[in-house]
């Protein structure tokens, strides 16, 4: 029995040892195992290339590292805090233990990614800008990858603001950055994401660019791409030198001329630089120039535009889905900025041409922080009439001249100022006619640049704006000399939030006091126009969000305010139109306030990789409009009035859709673009209006609801010796005004249902490159006399319902060749020659027409047994060469 006890106790006993002995050996290797990254290690150095750094620490320890490639930068160096460590310290001092943790696995250590949702995001932010002169690129992209095995694939990116500003939050991890801008050469880092980032990027000219012409660089794949993948609709970022590929009139490079030959865009008149956009007046256009606005872009009758292009930097044009921070206008916006000037060296360059020539000089004041640019043009065909046998034209004066200047400065890295102003004048003074005629403008911005932090950056800027023109008669007419002008002085501040990468906010205000003189008479005591001011005020807030991979929205919410103030003389009329009197307001008196909300919304959807669709709606208010006669198919005598106690403010909802398609090598691109325009208070003038010199103008004008509707169709090659693009736009544009045409719906002045626009540069080699734009046009309605009799020596027409003609269809073919000189090494002279031809086969399109006393011998015009009228033409095949530089 007790032995029996014995050996059951024994079993017992043994059974307790096992068990003991079987739970110390989990002990031990739970404990061997924490001792993996407790252990003691010694190395012989504190300085080491990681990669080599976690094999030395495998080989030592006899365990295995398993981490993803993503998770460090291998090839990067780690300076040691010692060599005596635990093997969990120097892998801290590798990887960051806030995004990752340690795992022990039996003989193993895992590097494995904590929880990234409630980890705190990363801003990369910085200015991207021209190696060569420093100058802001715009419009450039940053595209972002993710590269880590443990994160969210992710493919995203930001475009730079006006000012080259970028900045793009993100969860921690490695990303590759791309950084690319058209013409130049992309550059890509690779950037383990851990804390706020600062990265400025300098990018080089592509090598492979002709002469800085032909635009031929692998970044117009991303150009390409950019506009099927973003939301814009209606945007068009024109580059300078695509514009220089265009043939201007009397060889001069101009921004409008290449706006002019857009889809969408119409011009109805020879030379003009108004233009029309998807069925908007031409007062309907907002035209800025380093935020300034311009009320009247032309110079010598319209024939050149007031931009000079080597002033300028980048053109941003908007015919549709007008961003919520602008206002003031229904159609479209064109955004000009200067040139800063360059921050690394001086340069001079300009142009030698025929009639006129162009002088601009750049360069840093203090290196790295503050540069200058200086651009000047004149037009000298005046010198010639001194040679002339005609005392009158030798006497005679038919000129312009204008100046851009530009300066800034960086005070740190979240301060810079900016100072940009413009200054132009026309003359035309013929003494074989009874008048003289000047015009011009003054603009002046000063921009202060505050960066916030790296999410948040804000634009302030204070502006002066001048249009002014003369009309002197004292020659013939006593005492008949006639002003008007526009003066704005406004404050307004835009602020950019980047709260992550899928929302890019906008919001801001802006003031403006406007001074209206629409006209008056300096010579005599006769009463003008009576002048005017006015308070337009805004304020905005939108946002760009990405919902996924295929649906981005823009919306946004703008607020105008316009109030008409003190002190002021207004001219009161009855429903006739007829002046009942004047009454008076005092100063700082508000007697009449406009206001209303603009909602702005758009978005896209991805079809495939390569195609998109978009669709968009807007609501614009305009608070003053430019009385105009277009008869010629131009004007410069712009009279500006602002809505009134009579004249209501003009109000547009539009409503856009588009198709948009690249083919898979990004070569071409297709785009189909339709909209619709419901318009209301639309102004225009009574039949026989009297517009110049005449007080009693508010009661010339008549107001009413309009319509317009359009297709674009543009198919575009951007890379390849051969670019350019092939557009045709079908629109109308119609008004109805109850007393013009009994209330029916007409055809507006600028209604030309069809167009076609052919634009294209080729390379022959290095030394040539040829380039041409074929322009077509229906013909632009026109009022004529339905019957003409005589009276005495008169000729009397007898009209019938407005706009019931139309011209003869309009087209036209220009010609352009660029040489360039041979190659020198170490030569920096860029000089080369333009030769061009505006309207090669000699077509004289009519400008209007009119009665005339002898028909006999003039180029008529008949139709549908109408009486035959005069075919004013201003000109034919024009021959140029200008001679470029640029040292």
């Amino acid at each position: 029995m007790l032995s029996n006890i014995t050996i059951e106790f024994s079993v017992m006993k043994y059974q307790r040892i096992i068990y003991v002995l079987v739970l110390l050996s989990w002990y031990l290797q739970l404990n061997a195992q924490s001792d993996l990254l407790s252990k003691q290690m010694s190395l012989d150095k504190q300085q080491w290339k990681v990669v080599d750094l976690l094999q030395e620490l495998e080989q030592k320890g006899d365990f295995t590292i398993a981490y993803s490639p993503g998770s460090l930068l291998a090839d990067s160096n780690v300076i040691l805090s010692g060599t005596q460590l635990r093997v969990e310290q120097y892998l801290q001092e590798i990887f960051d233990l806030q995004r990752y943790q340690l795992l022990d696995r039996k003989n193993k250590i895992v590097v494995a990614p904590v929880n990234l949702e409630g980890l705190e995001k990363i801003t990369i932010s910085g200015y991207l800008r021209e190696a060569e002169t420093g100058e802001s690129l715009i419009a450039a992209t940053v595209q972002v990858n993710s590269l880590g095995d443990f994160q969210d694939p992710l493919t995203t990116g930001v475009v730079t603001n006006n000012y080259g500003f970028y900045s793009i939050t993100l969860t921690p991890g490695t990303y590759e950055l791309i950084y690319s801008y058209v013409g130049f050469e992309l550059q890509r880092k690779v950037i383990q994401l851990t804390d706020n980032l600062t990265v400025d990027i300098s990018l080089t000219r592509d090598p492979s660019m002709l002469n800085e012409v032909v635009v031929e660089a692998n970044t117009e794949v991303e150009k390409v791409e950019r506009k099927v993948k973003s939301v814009d609709l209606g945007k068009t970022e024109i580059g300078i030198q695509e514009i220089k590929q265009v043939p201007a009139l009397l060889g001069e490079v101009d921004v409008v001329k290449a706006v002019q030959l857009l889809p969408g865009v119409k011009v109805i008149g020879e030379g003009g630089s108004n233009f029309f956009v998807r069925g908007g007046a031409a007062d309907q256009n907002l035209i800025l120039l380093d935020e300034a606005p311009i009320y009247n872009a032309s110079h010598l009758m319209g024939f050149f535009s007031v931009f000079n292009s080597d002033a300028i930097n980048n053109i941003q044009f908007y015919r549709g889905n007008i961003p919520a921070a602008y206002g003031g206008r229904l159609s479209s916006l064109l955004d000009i900025h200067m040139k800063e000037g360059n921050r690394e060296k001086f340069g001079i360059s300009g142009g030698i041409g025929l009639i006129s020539s162009r002088l601009t000089v750049e360069g840093p004041l203090k290196k790295n922080k503050s540069s200058f640019i200086i651009s000047g043009r004149r037009t000298y065909a005046d010198l010639f009439f001194k040679f002339s046998n005609n005392e009158l034209t030798r006497k005679s004066s038919l000129y312009f001249y204008d100046l851009n200047a530009k300066f800034n400065y960086q005070f740190n890295e979240k301060n810079k100022l900016f100072a940009s102003g413009y200054f132009g004048r026309d003359l035309n003074k013929f003494r074989s006619l009874p008048y003289v005629i000047d015009w011009g403008n003054v603009t002046g911005s000063i921009r202060w640049n505050h960066l916030f932090n790296q999410r948040l950056f804000s634009n302030t800027t204070v502006i002066f704006s001048k249009y002014d023109y003369r009309i002197n008669l004292s020659s013939n007419v006593s005492g008949q000399d006639w002003r008007s002008e526009i003066k704005d002085y406004a404050l307004k501040s835009d602020f950019n939030y980047y709260p992550n990468h899928k929302n890019f906010v906008s919001f801001g205000f802006s003031s403006t006091y406007h001074q209206f003189q629409p006209g008056e008479h300096h010579a005599t005591d006769e009463p003008g126009v009576p002048a005017s001011n006015a308070l337009e005020h805004g304020l905005y807030i939108s946002n760009e969000q990405q919902l996924g991979e295929r649906i981005s929205l823009e919306y946004g919410l703008r607020y105008s305010l316009f109030q008409l103030i003190g002190k002021a003389e207004v001219i009161l009329y009855d429903k006739n139109y007829r002046p009942l009197g004047v009454q008076q307001f005092d100063s700082g008196e508000i007697y009449k306030t406009y206001q209303g909300l603009e909602p702005r919304i758009s978005g896209r959807y991805l079809l495939g990789e390569h195609t998109s669709f978009k669709i968009s709606y807007n609501r614009q208010k305009q608070y003053m409009q430019q009385i105009s006669n277009l008869a010629l198919g131009f004007n410069v005598f712009d009279i500006w009035l602002p809505s009134s106690l009579q004249t209501k403010p003009q109000t547009a909802d539009i409503f856009s859709l588009g198709y948009f398609q690249n083919s898979k090598n990004q070569q071409f691109e297709f785009s189909a673009e339709a909209y619709l325009k419901r318009l209301t208070n639309q102004v225009d003038y009574k039949d026989h209006a009297r517009l110049i010199m005449n007080r009693y103008l508010e009661g010339e004008l008549r107001s009413g609801k309009g319509r317009a509707y359009g297709l674009e169709l543009m198919v575009r090659r951007r890379r390849g010796r051969l670019t350019g693009w092939l557009s045709y736009t079908l629109s109308r544009v119609e008004r109805s005004i109850k007393d013009i045409n009994g209330g029916e719906y007409f055809p507006a002045p600028q209604d030309q249902p069809h167009s076609i626009n052919a634009v294209g540069s080729y390379e022959i080699n290095e030394r040539w490159t040829v380039s041409a734009n074929f322009v077509y046009a229906t013909g632009r309605p026109v009022t004529l006399p339905e019957e003409i009799f005589r009276y005495g020596h008169y000729i009397v027409p007898v009209y019938g319902r407005r706009s019931s003609d139309r011209l003869p269809d309009y087209h036209r073919l220009d010609l352009s060749a660029n040489l360039y000189p041979k190659e020198k090494p170490g030569s920096k002279n860029q000089s080369y020659w333009t030769f061009s031809v505006y309207n090669a086969y000699n077509r004289y399109n009519a400008a209007t027409v009119f009665v005339t006393n002898e028909l006999a011998d003039l180029d008529l015009v008949k139709g549908n047994g109408k009486p035959a009228f005069h075919k004013l033409s201003m000109f034919g095949l024009i021959p140029s060469v200008t001679y470029n530089f640029k040292f």
